[in-house]
Parts: structure tokens; C-alpha cells; sequence
């Protein structure tokens, strides 16, 4: 029996494991300036954010940034939700068979690229933290 034949998709739990796992590899700096910055997986956005974000389907988005960015923050205001990544495990695994790169690299550069919103960066300083992470 080949391994195709007993293969599963990756579940939410080990998704968040990838996720947390491309945390730890990023350098330590950028991962100082994340302190409070929660990483979540669901199998997908729910319909308030599709339709925030002008989705024609669940599939559209793979990860999202909520929040107040570091250069925005300023005073914390009473009651402000904490700053989060979402990973959309569908939408991710969905991608993941239609590409050539490995579901953790796709994992890394989504996460990546979230957190970058955090900072304020730009897609090209996004792409530069991204390969020192997978140069380590």
C-alpha cells in the first residue's frame, strides 16, 4: 500500500504547529517586537471578515493581521482587542496542492507576511525577513 493511500490532510493542530515552528526560525529581533501578538488557525475565515475583506470565496484568503500596527499604536486604549495572525487551514492546504512549495515554506511566508502588517513593512522587507528565517 503506497502512502498516498493512507495519507490525511494535516489537521488545525498541525498547522499551528508549522505556524509556531516558523516563529521560533524567525530572527530573534523580529520576534521581540511580536511580544503580544497571538497566532490563531481556524479552517477558515468566517463570513464577517470574507465580506470585510471582499471575498467571493472562502478559499480567497489564506492568513490576515488584526489589529493596531506597532507604527499606529501608540496608547493602548481600554478594551482593544490584542493584536492577532489568523491562518486559514483550508484555504492554505487548498493552495498548497495547487503549488510546488512545501506546506511549511507556504505556512512560513503567509505568517510572515501577516506579521508584517504588524510592522508596517513593505512586501519586499516581508521577503527579506522571510529568507534570513529559512537561512537559519
Amino acid at each position: 500500500m503506497s502512502d498516498l493511500a493512507t495519507m490525511r490532510a494535516p489537521g488545525l493542530a498541525e498547522i499551528e504547529a508549522l505556524a509556531h515552528d516558523a516563529f521560533a526560525a524567525l530572527p530573534a529581533e523580529f520576534r521581540a517586537l511580536c511580544e503580544g501578538v497571538a497566532i490563531h488557525v481556524d479552517d477558515f475565515p468566517d463570513g464577517e471578515t470574507l465580506d470585510e475583506m471582499g471575498c467571493e470565496s472562502e478559499f480567497d484568503l489564506l492568513g490576515l493581521f488584526r489589529g493596531v500596527g506597532l507604527a499606529q499604536s501608540g496608547e493602548v486604549e481600554t478594551g482593544r482587542m490584542p493584536n492577532a495572525v489568523w491562518l486559514y487551514r483550508r484555504p492554505l492546504l487548498d493552495y498548497w496542492a495547487e503549488h510546488g512549495e512545501t506546506l511549511g515554506d507556504l505556512v512560513t511566508h503567509v505568517l510572515v507576511h501577516e506579521i508584517g502588517h504588524h510592522f508596517g513593512l513593505s512586501d519586499d522587507d516581508m521577503a527579506r525577513i522571510e529568507a534570513a528565517a529559512e537561512s537559519d
